[in-house]
């Protein structure tokens, strides 16, 4: 069994603390590795290392750290089974969707590369004579990244990508659940030619060590992936140093069917973003509100694919579905059912355990539909994070302005309708920062991914979430 240390400065190193961790398997219940337990300590020198590395980082062109960069892309595809293997084994998700997520992580980094020409400045007139106005991007200077545990190797590249290409250095600590494959970037960043202190990768409670990298004057920004308590504690230790904090929270993404969709085509969307990653995706379909004129026609199509999920083995690719990432999410589900059925909902499908022979030890649920859901009832509101969907009936539009809008989060909306009038209406009133209109849910990278309420705040990817990475530097040049 591997014991991973932590990786500051270019180097394996123990943990202050002289702790570990152990990292159990979703599928088995079974021990897959150990890790370092991280302290305060750590984080001070992982935070120094990087503000050291970062004085010669940033005065390399644009263009040179994303060669660099580039490099590192092609060593992560070269181990790209390896890794995907090593996703599976710490989080449970099916071994096709791991090797697409090793090679998202990949395209977030190629993509943030393509941005090392484009890092433009502005020159503005002034009111005064013989006066320019420069405007210049530099680095933001240390930057802490910590990530989530349901996509963590595509989350890492996310994000070190735009970090590094842009002339920061990084800190990187994945969750304690799902540490492995980020770990493993490590020695192929090395390989690569990254300098060392640029990339540092660290693990320990998020309550301890997450914030103290937070809290610590060194970091210039955080930028996080995970729940909405914890992105309220990053404020807060953040707030004395002022550090820039980019968010990406919870999610609680309606799915409106309207009476004139293409059922066919909204019943696969619904069903790929409800139960994709065993529904542990932030943009998921985790209420859907289907038209009642449409609703029994919509439900004869939907639930015999509900139905023909298979849950097992996340290896074996005839599998559709893996387990939970861990026994507390896998009592958080049956919680759900057990309180939904006494405010008065329905089992339509699922709602239990799922028996999976042989992963006995397993976090393993069953996709579930419950019915006869109100708008006030608590799986209404309360995140799942798994694959539970309720499904509402509504009768005019505005009932399903009125329903989606009601809610803590603002993330992700999809809507399946063929008016365009109706596409503009609700894309002007509904209130989330991404809509999918007749699909699913899933971002591209040139696109700009960011929530309103409380699922976050500053946003990733496209033009808008490199810029997040980057400050701004006014020069008032007189030539008098």
């Amino acid at each position: 069994m591997k014991e991973y240390k932590l990786f500051i400065n270019g180097e394996w190193v123990e943990s202050s603390s002289g702790k570990v961790d152990e990292v159990l398997s979703p599928a088995t219940g079974k021990v897959v590795a150990m890790i370092q337990d991280g302290n305060e300590a750590d984080a001070q020198i992982a935070l120094e290392a990087a503000q050291k590395a970062q004085v010669e980082w940033k005065k390399l062109p644009p263009r040179q750290r994303a060669d660099l960069l580039r490099a590192f892309t092609a060593e992560i595809q070269a181990n790209r089974e390896r890794l995907a293997q090593l996703l599976t084994n710490e989080q449970g998700k099916l071994l096709t969707v791991a090797r697409f997520e090793v090679d998202v992580c990949c395209s977030f980094i190629e993509y943030a590369c393509d941005w090392a020409r484009q890092m433009d400045g502005d020159i503005v007139k002034s009111d005064n004579p013989n006066e320019h106005i420069w405007i210049h991007k530099i680095p933001r200077g240390v930057v802490v990244a910590i990530t989530a545990w349901n996509f963590p190797l595509a989350l890492a590249g996310r994000k070190i990508g735009p970090a590094l290409v842009a002339g920061n250095t990084i800190v990187v600590k994945p969750t304690s659940e799902t540490p492995l494959a980020t770990l493993e970037l490590a020695d192929l960043a090395k390989k690569a030619g990254i300098p060392d202190g640029v990339l540092n990768i660290v693990t320990g409670p998020g309550r301890t060590l997450g914030d103290a990298l937070c809290r610590n004057p060194i970091t210039n920004m955080v930028t996080m992936t995970g729940s909405t308590p914890a992105g309220q504690s990053i404020i807060k230790a953040t707030a004395d140093n002022m550090a820039h904090c980019q968010l990406e929270l919870g999610g609680k993404a309606p799915f409106i069917v309207l009476e004139d969709a293409d059922l066919e085509l909204a019943a696969n969307a619904a069903l790929h973003s409800r139960f994709d990653n065993c529904g542990q995706v932030c943009t998921c379909n985790e209420r859907m509100y289907v038209q009642e004129s449409v609703y029994d026609e919509f439900m004869a199509i939907f639930m015999p694919k509900v139905a023909a999920i298979k849950v097992g083995d996340p290896m074996d690719e005839s599998m559709d579905m893996g387990p939970k990432v861990n026994a507390n999410e896998l009592e958080a589900m049956k919680k759900l059912v057990k309180i939904s059925v006494e405010e008065g909902a329905t089992v339509a499908f699922g709602g239990k355990v799922a028996d999976v022979p042989g992963f006995e030890g397993g976090n393993w649920f069953e996709p579930t539909i419950l019915t006869d859901v109100t708008q006030d009832m608590t799986i209404i509101h309360e995140e799942s994070f798994g694959p539970i969907l309720p499904v509402v009936k509504f009768s005019t539009m505005e009932q399903a302005i009125e329903y989606a809008n009601d809610c803590d989060y603002g993330l992700a909306c999809m809507v399946c309708t063929k008016d365009m009038k109706t596409i503009l209406r609700l894309t002007d009133e509904l209130e989330c920062g991404e809509i999918y209109v007749n699909r699913g849910h899933g971002e591209q990278h040139q696109g700009f991914h960011n929530g309103y309420k409380l699922s976050g705040t500053g946003g990733e990817d496209g033009k808008y979430g490199f810029e997040q990475y980057l400050e701004k530097k006014t020069f008032y040049v007189n030539y008098n």
